[in-house]
């Protein structure tokens, strides 16, 4: 832990040096605040969601409608976290599996419209917060975790085993570290 103005702080868990605005798929899994379930509940292997598990899904699939460089994939929401696959593309890009394809010949990287993961997550969270407290009648609730956790995805064989992982989850939450 280093200080940053007099206060302990703890290091990010991020690669240093690598750039998360890069094209490429991202594991995330964002935890709600104090493990909260706040979202629904598993009944006979399956996720129920509730009204603001249903505000996180929407709230997911209109993030490419903010971003042109997002592609989402794979999703599960669970009672207190979710996990997803987050797929970054250049501006001008149609993704192919892992491999990006222009669309255009010769793409020109748009630096200020490639918005990076960190981006992504707080616009969610953001997003998704702001509805849920709405509908609560509790403004400015921390619904959400500051941090999540990310995991860069390096290939097609990793991509299909965390795609499972997420189908799965549903199935192993008993066991499941965040059931708490």
């Amino acid at each position: 832990m280093t200080l940053f103005k007099n206060k302990y702080r703890i290091e990010s868990a991020r690669l240093q040096e690598y750039d998360y605005s890069s094209p490429g798929a991202y594991f995330i899994t964002i935890c709600t605040k104090n493990r909260e379930c706040f979202f629904g509940e598993i009944a006979d292997a399956q996720m129920i969601l509730n009204n603001f598990g249903k505000i996180v899904l929407d709230c997911w699939h209109d993030l490419p409608n903010h971003y042109a460089n997002i592609m989402l994939n794979a999703l599960v929401i669970m009672p207190n976290h979710i996990h997803g696959i987050i797929i970054i593309v250049e501006t001008g890009i149609v993704q192919t599996g892992l491999k990006p394809v222009s669309t255009t010949g010769t793409v020109k990287p748009d630096k200020k419209n490639n918005h990076g993961l960190s981006e992504f997550v707080r616009a969610l969270k953001s997003f998704s917060s702001r509805r849920i407290n709405t509908n609560r009648q509790t403004p400015g609730y921390q619904v959400w975790q500051s941090r999540f956790h990310e995991r860069i995805i390096r290939n097609e064989h990793e991509l299909h085993k965390i795609r499972e992982y997420i189908i799965n989850n549903p199935l192993n939450w008993e066991q499941d570290e965040n059931n708490i």
